[in-house]
């Protein structure tokens, strides 16, 4: 009993310790932002954005390019990169018509009808890494 006590609960931490590091894309993304923080978004068109495409546990992140007016993405210029370096519209038909709003370099929440969320990451927005200091060696005099 005590050797399937131990055997179920290496097999429960094991599981747990996986869980906890295979994060996606998103989440990896999003914790830069967390960490780092963003700059305001400037109108214009951003073709170093991350679009991320999550349903359950599933999620997919690609580059592609969007265009921003007036601190809000316009959802029909959101567009996807292909390898050959060309651009396809993501035609998807969303649940609310609601602005996309910006908020520390990610775009809002979209749901679509099929039950995908979608966000944008505006990775040229990210904040640089902040400075660490210097530490100073061990001291190494002979006393």
């Amino acid at each position: 009993m005590k050797k399937f006590l131990i055997t179920a609960s290496f097999l429960v931490c094991s599981v747990l310790l996986t869980a906890q590091e295979s994060a996606t894309c998103y989440q990896k993304y999003a914790k830069v932002f967390e960490i780092r923080g963003a700059n305001e978004v400037e109108d214009g068109t951003h073709d170093d954005v991350i679009i991320t495409i999550r349903k359950g546990r599933f999620a997919d992140c690609f580059l592609g390019k969007v265009t921003v007016e007036n601190g809000e993405v316009i959802p029909t210029s959101i567009k996807l990169s292909y390898v050959d370096d060309s651009f396809e519209g993501l035609n998807r038909s969303y649940k609310y018509d609601e602005p996309i709003t910006i908020v520390e370099g990610i775009s809002k929440t979209l749901l679509t009808n099929d039950e995908e969320l979608i966000n944008i990451m505006f990775v040229g927005s990210i904040k640089p890494k902040k400075k660490a200091l210097k530490r100073a060696p061990e001291p190494s005099f002979d006393l």
